[in-house]
């Protein structure tokens, strides 16, 4: 597996077209679509990688800390909510700092950072640094920031460490961070697990002593290539369980070149979406779709389910995600069909369970009484802003369909 960096997400049309050949010629033709804004190719051979790095960095993409011990490709507001254009430029300047940058790389284990427009989605609580724009009035925006947040095996919510930070304070502030990380935390452990060590007030307290006798970073800039969606609206295609065939990709990029600014996005639900930025660019958008017999939204699957790759093409998955999903989706019932799902394959969450209405975790397998291994789920709900609460432990998968089917 590759993993490629999307900054904030957001994907020319040449890159697109890009990844679709890379695909075609080294892998499948299938791509998967990350709830961070990344993109994956599976099936590769060791070979093709040299090649693969060179013909990505060509286009501006880059698979440099998408996996490992470094800082991760920033994420970004992916509900594209108002002010979505303000934190991509930012997220595009602080993956730019550091994106392969050397001395944020060699951590104990990855180091994730968020940035985004609002509240919505809470996303925040599970970055190691969140940062939500509280206000885009004056010269910079301001930020709440998030700390220590993270999934995985023991899900835990982030702390807000600091309010009212300006976007030129950010990188000194996560670098900082991430130097107390390091010098802090045994490998292979998370932010979170130093937290829980330390405790909030001793970690504040390297915090500061660090900022202080760090030197102030240069403010990076943006290059003339770097692509910025402009505001306006979105159109959001759905891709079932973030899997999608190169040649509709294909077609979208080629559309987006025509009447979306040339610009595609992957979004926190594993779709792509489009962008116009007038009226009359959305009716054009909207024409060339149904043209192309690409659907907005399909009734045989649910409008929200994010799914990781599970034992499709994962080591660590438990479960078959795909198939489990669609059985979810013939179980759900009209009142809970509207809400977001999520299915991990394993404990490590990548789809972000917690964060959905509904979310199962594979937890374990079970060795049945004819042999074989069958997988057990937890079952997750969210209420509010928290990070969902398990409702049911160690469920086959014809009790898990039986008890989502019962849900209100």
């Amino acid at each position: 597996m590759l993993r490629v960096k999307v900054p904030a997400g957001v994907l020319t049309s040449d890159q697109a077209e890009a990844i679709c050949t890379l695909s075609e010629q080294f892998s499948n033709g299938i791509l998967h679509l990350t709830c961070r804004g990344s993109i994956e190719f599976h099936w590769l051979k060791h070979e093709h990688l040299e090649g693969l790095f060179a013909r990505l960095a060509e286009v501006g993409l880059t698979t440099r800390g998408a996996c490992g011990g470094a800082v991760r490709g920033i994420s970004c507001s992916t509900t594209f909510a108002p002010g979505f254009t303000v934190v991509q430029g930012i997220a595009q300047k602080l993956n730019r700092h550091f994106a392969g940058n050397p001395d944020f790389e060699g951590l104990p284990k990855k180091f994730k950072v968020g940035i985004e427009a609002g509240y919505q989605g809470s996303r925040h609580l599970i970055q190691d640094l969140g940062f939500v724009m509280t206000e885009d009035a004056g010269e910079q925006p301001t930020f709440d920031v998030w700390c220590a947040g993270g999934l995985g095996r023991l899900p835990q919510a982030s702390f807000l460490l600091a309010q009212a930070v300006l976007e030129d304070q950010m990188i000194h502030l996560i670098e900082s961070v991430v130097v107390v990380y390091r010098a802090n935390t045994p490998p292979p452990k998370r932010l979170k697990f130093l937290l829980n060590t330390i405790g909030e007030e001793k970690f504040r307290q390297l915090l500061q002593e660090e900022m202080t006798q760090r030197p102030l970073p240069e403010p990076p800039v943006l290059g003339e290539d770097t692509p910025l969606v402009p505001e306006g609206s979105y159109i959001e295609i759905p891709i079932f369980g973030g899997e999608t065939e190169t040649s509709l990709l294909r077609q979208l990029a080629a559309i987006a070149r025509g009447c979306a600014g040339g610009y595609l996005a992957v979004s926190a639900n594993q779709n792509i979406a489009m962008f116009a930025a007038s009226a009359s660019e959305t009716k054009a958008l909207k024409s060339a779709l149904t043209q192309q017999n690409i659907k907005t939204d399909d009734p045989d699957i649910l409008p929200s389910f994010r799914i990781c790759p599970g034992k499709h093409e994962c080591r660590m998955g438990l479960a078959p995600t795909r198939d489990i999903a669609r059985s979810i989706t013939a179980a759900v019932n009209k009142t809970t069909r509207s809400s977001s799902w999520a299915i991990s394959g394993c404990l490590n969450s990548c789809s972000q369970p917690q964060l959905a209405d509904f979310g199962i975790v594979t937890k374990k397998l079970k060795t049945a009484d004819d042999g074989e291994k069958q997988p057990l789920f937890d079952l997750y709900r969210r209420d509010g802003n928290a990070l969902g609460k398990c409702i049911g432990e160690e469920l086959s998968a014809s009790t898990l369909y039986e008890l989502i089917g019962t849900l209100k």
